[in-house]
């Protein structure tokens, strides 16, 4: 963009938990101009009705997704359920809008291993391979150059960034990861559904999806590009926890050399990061610390004598895990500060 214009943005499917989150950061960002917000079931209808936290931000009204109407626009976000976006995007990419999709649909790069885990077969294979994985610690100058971005899950953002430092060293043993995860109900979506009701969870913990995650393809994937194509092992086990935001992933990784100072290899890869913050030797990071922000918070532990590694990090599911993190991405593709409409302070309590 050059000169006073402002980016044209489009939200695609904008009432679940990540579209409102997604909407909240851009209409604070300087750069942007929302100009269009769909959902066929709410067309017509105002956006701060449906999101008071909006009044006063937004007198956008809701629209159903046409493809003409979007096409005018600089960039599109899709904050939609999976299988949406694929069909959508090629129309668009033509048109020479620029794309940011916060759901699996350009993940994976292999049609086949989507089919498998997502149960459809893709509509668009020729752009998988175009697609750029938007975390930006391992991806930043390839998402700058995007023209179609695929933003990471949110376990995935958290346990990439936790092993990354380890891997990238030849530090850790990449067939005997673990990755033991908890998550907010948010990370579930803005549905109706028995198991996610308050009285079913209130006072309650469990895991789920021990057996195969969606997320797990993913997070090998990206583990493999850090090792150059290397095989990986990781067990996930991702967790329901009684609170709206927030992931904690404890990581836990056989390190393959002694004397190594862990604390100051994750100082020196995070250093020059805006949003990873490695906290001091011995501490702990809570998922509260970075409740509305686009912060990973993370610590590094060596239990004494032992050959393992603890990697504790906590993320805003619905910002760094989301919403946020595709801001960063839209910033980068378009040359603005990575940290615009980003630099929030966190909510306490």
């Amino acid at each position: 963009m050059t000169g006073g214009d402002k980016i044209k943005v489009g939200i695609v499917g904008a009432t679940g938990y990540t579209g409102v989150e997604l909407l909240r950061l851009l209409l604070g960002h300087s750069a942007v101009d929302v100009v269009q917000v769909t959902s066929r079931s709410e067309a017509g209808r105002p956006v701060c009705e449906l999101f008071q936290n909006l009044r006063g931000h937004s007198e956008l009204l809701f629209c159903e997704p046409d493809q003409a109407r979007l096409a005018q626009c600089d960039v599109v976000f899709f904050a939609t359920p999976n299988g949406t976006a694929m069909n959508m995007a090629p129309g668009l990419l033509a048109e020479g809008v620029r794309i940011v999709d916060l759901s699996a649909d350009f993940r994976l790069k292999d049609p086949e291993l989507w089919r498998r885990w997502y149960g459809m077969t893709h509509a668009a294979p020729q752009l998988l391979e175009e697609a750029v994985y938007g975390l930006p610690e391992m991806n930043r100058q390839a998402i700058g150059a995007a023209r179609l971005v695929a933003n990471p899950g949110c376990y995935p953002t958290a346990v990439q960034l936790g092993f990354l430092p380890l891997l990238e060293a030849g530090l850790a043993d990449p067939g005997s990861l673990i990755a033991d995860a908890k998550s907010g109900v948010s990370g579930a979506g803005r549905k109706a559904a028995v198991g996610l009701a308050f009285s079913e969870l209130d006072g309650s913990f469990k895991a789920y999806n021990a057996a195969g995650h969606r997320h797990l393809p993913e997070i090998s994937q990206g583990l493999r590009q850090v090792l150059g194509g290397g095989e990986v092992e990781l067990t996930f086990v991702p967790h329901l926890v009684p609170m709206v935001r927030g992931i904690h992933a404890t990581l836990y990784a056989r390190v393959v050399a002694d004397a190594v100072d862990l604390q100051a290899l994750f100082e020196a890869r995070y250093r020059a990061e805006p949003f990873v913050d490695v906290l001091p030797a011995g501490s702990h990071p809570e998922t509260r610390g970075v409740r509305g922000t686009n912060l990973c918070r993370l610590a590094v532990l060596r239990p004494e004598g032992r050959s393992q590694a603890i990697v504790l990090v906590v993320i805003d599911n619905l910002v760094k895990g989301a919403a946020g993190q595709a801001v960063q991405n839209m910033n980068l593709m378009f040359g603005l500060e990575e940290t615009l409409a980003l630099d929030g302070i966190g909510m306490l309590p």
